[in-house]
């Protein structure tokens, strides 16, 4: 029986190779996406930048509390 589903089905194995591609192409760039790795350099590099003077304390505090207000919702969102 599986020989003979598998030659039945046949003509639908492109469709199902896209269907798997497009997943895994989903996935990839969800996982990227929602990955915190870059939100977190940026507050290592703003606090980088606050201590070498090229920032002020008030630049530091918004510009860190959008980061952490991002880094927030990509734990609350992330698959």
């Amino acid at each position: 029986m599986g020989l003979i589903t598998q030659l039945l089905t046949l003509p639908a194995a492109p469709v199902r190779g896209a269907a798997w591609v497009l997943d895994q192409v989903v996935a990839a760039a969800e996982e990227e996406y929602y990955d915190p790795a870059p939100v977190l350099r940026e507050l290592r590099e703003l606090e980088q930048a606050l201590v070498d003077g090229r920032i002020d304390a008030d630049e530091f505090d918004r510009r860190e509390d959008e980061l952490l207000d991002q880094l927030e919702w990509l734990e609350a969102h992330r698959p």
